[in-house]
C-alpha cells in the first residue's frame, strides 16, 4: 500500500478514536468521499481490506491502525 493511503487512513483512525473513543469500527469507505473521485487509491484500500486481509466490513480502528503501522 503506498505511503499516501497509509497516512490517510492512519490519519482517518486518529480522528475517529479521538471523537468516538477506542471501541469506534470503520469501514474502508470511511477514508473516501461519497463520490469516487480516486477509483484506484479505492480499489488499493479495498484490495488491502478484502482479498489481503480478509477483514470484515466493519473494523475496529484501533486494530486497522495498529495493523498499518506494524506494516501489514
Amino acid at each position: 500500500m503506498r505511503q499516501e493511503l497509509r497516512s490517510k487512513i492512519i490519519a482517518v483512525c486518529d480522528k475517529k478514536i479521538a471523537s468516538k473513543g477506542d471501541n469506534v469500527g470503520v469501514s474502508f469507505y470511511a477514508f473516501f468521499a461519497n463520490k469516487n473521485d480516486d477509483p484506484e487509491l479505492l480499489m488499493e484500500a479495498a484490495t488491502w481490506w478484502i482479498q489481503i486481509h480478509k477483514l470484515d466490513h466493519f473494523v475496529k480502528a484501533l486494530k486497522i491502525k495498529q495493523m498499518l503501522v506494524d506494516g501489514l
